[in-house]
């Protein structure tokens, strides 16, 4: 039996990566993920870890956190960093699957606060 899996992912972008998606409606992807064909993301769980390994020194990042369930069969769960299954988005991004958004900011012990609506 398969572990249940999230049906929420979350996905980093630079400020000009975020105003595409807000003003394009959809967001085709980062060069890495035009490089590897799809839509690198992650789980709440391995947001943290992603941040710190792939876009370390960086500011003025963003946190979209994706409804996956909204992606159909466009989302496939893959094998990565140290066995982890990531979720990859084969499919541009719409902002219509995008379910909250904001700043990338830390909790006081340097975890990534996760976007929450409203």
């Amino acid at each position: 039996m398969t572990p249940p899996r999230s049906t929420t992912a979350y996905k980093v972008l630079t400020a000009d990566q975020m105003a595409v998606l807000e003003k394009e409606g959809a967001f085709a992807g980062a060069p890495v993920d035009m490089a590897d064909g799809y839509i690198h993301m992650s789980t709440a769980a391995q947001l943290t870890e992603t941040v710190d390994k792939h876009f370390a020194g960086q500011t003025d990042l963003h946190v979209a956190a994706v409804d996956l369930e909204a992606m159909g069969d466009a989302v496939k769960w893959e094998e990565s960093r140290g066995g982890q299954l990531f979720p990859h988005l084969y499919a541009p991004l719409p902002l219509t699957a995008v379910i909250a958004y904001g700043p990338l900011q830390r909790d006081e012990d340097g975890t990534v606060r996760l976007p929450i609506t409203g």
